[in-house]
């Protein structure tokens, strides 16, 4: 579907929007505020699973041109997601698959869960040498960072385990960059506020950092650790999931392998960040990009949209559409709050909409129920401009936090 320009009134850039969906007043004047903002570059890029955020919606990709603003990148920085395709068919996972999630629950801390001691890829990342070089109010959360790298978190992250239209597990999961990255953003945010005459803005949550600044290299610094913090969280995940799956089935697939592209029976790796800012060049001109709920799809790159627990999810290859920033979205993305999904469903109506996958059905979930967010093939359609379907998957197994 080709985007549709918004009319959301007032002075101010426009917003490209591949939304389908109905959308509401708090939402126009989320979209209108950001289109109001000095910084911004060209226009907003709204992706179909779009809903309400902080400052700004979440699905939306916003280009700036010397300046970044930490809200819109968010508090999980460097959120995003990781899979890989193993040359397994489903019937290695027969009678097994109750023992396979229990054992990956048991090799991966959940939830507010973190490892007792660091592990092993924890102690030896390199990026513990630049820790001292963060935000000072987060110099004490450096044992518990060390300790929750390679961990899951809870709210929407998650472990699948899912089958392709060919048969073939796939193994994936969803994670950020843990307490960490929350601390580091919330830091940041309330500095840029400090800066503003807050009464100037649209939205105090859009206060911005203005490059050349030494705030602006500050948060730049820790926007970027926190982001290889949370790439670095998914693969030693990944690592933990595979050993887990090595034992269970006896098999000898190796991730480093893959990773650095060397002969590897995993065929495809893909690890993407989706609520992160990158430095790229858009129109002849160098701005920062931030994707809060959307992806990278540049042409010819590999990305990962995955449904609610109980839908489809997608492996796809970027179209590059520059009127996108490069981007498509995330997921479906949520119809409706935890609140009112919690309001809505009942523990019976999980159970119902998560048949067939071996999962947690009981009401500690039930926020994340199916029914809680859109529909995958309606967003899927309407983002057929930017990016092209690679795999299809249907998750079997599914770990919440």
């Amino acid at each position: 579907m080709p985007y549709k320009k918004l009319n959301v009134t007032g002075d101010g850039g426009d917003i490209l929007s591949w939304v389908t969906h109905e959308m509401s007043d708090d939402e126009h004047k989320m979209l209108r505020n950001v289109s109001r903002l000095p910084c911004l570059y060209k226009h907003v890029a709204l992706m179909p699973d779009a809903h309400l955020g902080i400052g700004s919606m979440v699905g939306s990709v916003i280009a700036t041109k010397d300046a970044v603003i930490p809200a819109t990148v968010g508090v999980d920085i460097g959120c995003g997601m990781m899979a890989v395709k193993t040359p397994f068919k489903s019937g290695i996972l027969d009678g097994k698959m109750a023992e396979f999630r229990h054992e990956i629950e048991r090799a991966i801390p959940v939830g507010f869960n973190e490892y007792r001691e660091a592990v092993d890829e924890s102690n030896e990342w390199e990026g513990w040498a630049e820790f001292g070089d963060l935000h000072p109010k987060v110099q004490d959360r450096k044992s518990k960072a060390m300790k929750q790298l390679g961990t899951l978190g809870g709210g929407n992250h998650f472990i699948e385990v899912c089958l392709d239209t060919e048969d073939t597990v796939w193994l994936m999961l969803h994670s950020g960059s843990r307490n960490i990255g929350n601390e580091v953003a919330t830091r940041h945010i309330a500095t840029a506020k400090s800066l503003h005459d807050l009464n100037s803005l649209p939205d105090p949550a859009l206060a911005y950092f203005v490059q050349g600044t030494d705030e602006f290299k500050a948060y730049w610094h820790d926007v970027e650790w926190s982001q290889r913090f949370a790439m670095k969280n998914r693969e030693i995940m990944m690592k933990r999931l595979i050993k887990s799956f090595n034992r269970m089935f006896g098999a000898d697939l190796d991730i480093d392998d893959a990773i650095a592209n060397r002969k590897s029976e995993i065929e495809i790796v893909v690890n993407c960040h989706h609520n992160y800012v990158a430095s790229e060049e858009h129109f002849g001109d160098k701005v920062y990009v931030t994707r809060k709920g959307a992806i990278n799809a540049e042409a010819g790159r590999y990305g990962i949209i995955p449904g609610s627990m109980g839908a489809k999810s997608f492996i796809i290859r970027g179209l590059g559409n520059p009127q996108a920033f490069n981007s498509c979205s995330h997921g479906a993305g949520r119809k409706m709050s935890r609140t009112k999904a919690k309001q809505k469903f009942t523990r019976e109506d999980l159970e119902k909409q998560t048949m067939g996958v071996e999962c947690r059905k009981d009401k500690g979930v039930v926020d994340e129920i199916p029914g809680a967010y859109k529909d995958i093939e309606e967003v899927m359609r309407a983002q057929s401009d930017l990016v092209e379907v690679v795999a299809e998957l249907k998750q079997v197994i599914c770990v919440k936090g």
